[in-house]
């Protein structure tokens, strides 16, 4: 699996370019701004975007959906319960499920508690968290659709995940 992680937006967002080494199939985890540096490393990759993954709806992760999907024709993933405020969202995640581009499937784990819809991604032993979790941190509860509690029980089912899992966080934060 190709992994690329780009710092974005004027909130220093971890975007990730994912892609597959055979068919060169990728998806992009929170575009959050500066578009055309994504778009420059998809090219420098010769990757092929089919996905935007949004790990919740705040604006700091979601500000290049719009562009991103013009340019690409890229589908937007989000959880329904943080649809609403998802311009242009194409399929809403409603529970556990997957997603395949190539030969990476993404299994998408629902992980409410800093939004009502927040996920996170997991494929080949690399778990992306969006703000669900930082570096010996965890995201926010203080905002609209943020739970403590929730948040919680969401950290906990991440810590099921084999120790040898690499997460990779929304923020370099913690």
């Amino acid at each position: 699996m190709i992994i690329k992680q780009l710092k974005v937006g004027i909130l220093d967002v971890f975007c990730y370019i994912v892609g597959c080494p055979v068919t060169y199939k990728s998806a992009v985890i929170d575009p959050g701004g500066q578009v055309d540096k994504i778009v420059d490393e998809l090219k420098r990759a010769d990757l092929k975007l089919k996905y935007i993954f949004n790990s919740h709806n705040h604006m700091d992760h979601i500000a290049g959906n719009a562009q991103l999907k013009k340019l690409t024709g890229a589908k937007i993933v989000v959880h329904r319960l943080d649809a609403e405020m998802t311009d242009g969202a194409d399929i809403e995640i409603d529970g556990d499920t997957s997603i395949k581009f190539g030969e990476v499937n993404f299994q998408i784990i629902e992980t409410p508690g800093h939004t009502r819809g927040g996920i996170c991604f997991f494929s080949e032993g690399q778990l992306f968290t969006g703000d669900t979790l930082f570096v010996g941190d965890s995201g926010r509860t203080d905002l609209p659709g943020g739970n403590r509690s929730a948040l919680g029980a969401s950290i906990r089912k991440l810590m099921l995940f084999p120790d040898s899992t690499i997460v990779w966080p929304g923020h370099d934060y913690g």
